[in-house]
C-alpha cells in the first residue's frame, strides 16, 4: 500500500488568510494556458494574434470560475441549492465541475468570437489544447486537498488518504485523471493541432478522449456521496455515475464535430495482403 504523501493542503499562511494549494494551481494552470496561448497565436494559421492573448484567458478564466461553480450547483447539488441560494457564493466550501466550467467556457468563447469576428470553432480549435495542463494541476491540487479519490482497492497502489473516514485503500483517482487527462491528453492535442485541421476537428478529438478518459475513471472513482439513497450513488443502470452520464453528450458531440475526419477514414481503400 503508498503512503500518501504529508501535504498541507494549506500552501501560504498570513494570519487569518489562507491561500489553498488548489487555488495555487489554479494560478498556474491559468498562466501556463497563457504561456501555450502566446506560443501557439504565432503559427501562420492562428485565429488569435499575440495582442489578443491576455483578452482570450480573462474570457476563459471568468468562463471556468462561473461555469465551474454553477455547474456543481446545478449538476450535483441542484436541490441543496434551491434551497439555499447563497450556496453558490460560498466557494470556500468547494466544489466545482469540470462539465460546467467547459459550459462557461465555450459561451465565454462565443461571447469573444462575436466580439472580435471570428469562426467559434477555429476559436474553440485554438483554445483546447490549453485546456489539458490545466486539467493537470487541477487534479492535483485535488490530490492535495484529499477530495474526490477513488474507490476502495486491496491492489498495492492503494491509498489511505488522512480524510477519508473510513480509512481504507482507495485508488488515486485524482493521479488517474492528472495522467489521463492531463498529460496524455495535452501531448494527444498538441501533437494533432500542430498543422491545420478542418475547423472543429481539435475540439472534437479533445471532447472524445477526455469523454473516454473520464468516464473510464469513474470506474474506480468514489462515486459522489449526495446521490447516496437516491439511485444508490449512480445515476443510471445501476453501475453509471453522474460523471459519465454527462461524459456522453460530450463524446457524441465530439464525433459529431470530427465526422469528415471519421469519414475520411472509413473511406480508405482496404489493403489487401
Amino acid at each position: 500500500m503508498l503512503t500518501y504523501p504529508a501535504i498541507d493542503p494549506v500552501a501560504i499562511a498570513l494570519g487569518p488568510i489562507e491561500i489553498h494549494w488548489y487555488g495555487v494551481m489554479y494560478l498556474v494552470a491559468f498562466g501556463l494556458a497563457w504561456f501555450l496561448a502566446m506560443r501557439n497565436s504565432q503559427r501562420p494559421w492562428s485565429p488569435v494574434k499575440t495582442t489578443q492573448v491576455e483578452d482570450l484567458i480573462v474570457y476563459g478564466a471568468w468562463g471556468v470560475i462561473l461555469g465551474g461553480r454553477l455547474g456543481y450547483m446545478f449538476f450535483y447539488n441542484a436541490d441543496k441549492w434551491l434551497a439555499d441560494p447563497a450556496m453558490l457564493l460560498r466557494i470556500w466550501e468547494g466544489g466545482m465541475s469540470f462539465h460546467g466550467g467547459l459550459i462557461g467556457v465555450a459561451i465565454a468563447l462565443f461571447i469573444y468570437a462575436r466580439k472580435h469576428r471570428l469562426a467559434f470553432l477555429s476559436l474553440a480549435d485554438f483554445a483546447v489544447p490549453l485546456v489539458p495542463t490545466g486539467l493537470f494541476f487541477g487534479r492535483i491540487g485535488n490530490f492535495i486537498g484529499q477530495e474526490l479519490y477513488g474507490r476502495p482497492t486491496d491492489g498495492p497502489w492503494a491509498m489511505v488518504f488522512p480524510s477519508d473516514p473510513t480509512q481504507l485503500g482507495r485508488h488515486p483517482s485524482q493521479l488517474y485523471e492528472a495522467f489521463l487527462e492531463g498529460l496524455v491528453l495535452f501531448f494527444i492535442i498538441s501533437w494533432f493541432s500542430r498543422k491545420p485541421r478542418l475547423y472543429g476537428e481539435v475540439t472534437g478529438l479533445f471532447l472524445v478522449l477526455y469523454g473516454l478518459f473520464r468516464f473510464a475513471v469513474e470506474f474506480v472513482r468514489q462515486p459522489d456521496a449526495q446521490f447516496a439513497g437516491q439511485t444508490g450513488m449512480f445515476e443510471a443502470l445501476d453501475w453509471m455515475t453522474r460523471g459519465q452520464t454527462l461524459c456522453i453528450p460530450m463524446i457524441l458531440l465530439g464525433l459529431w464535430f470530427m465526422r469528415k475526419t471519421v469519414q475520411r477514414l472509413l473511406a480508405r481503400p482496404s489493403v489487401k495482403a
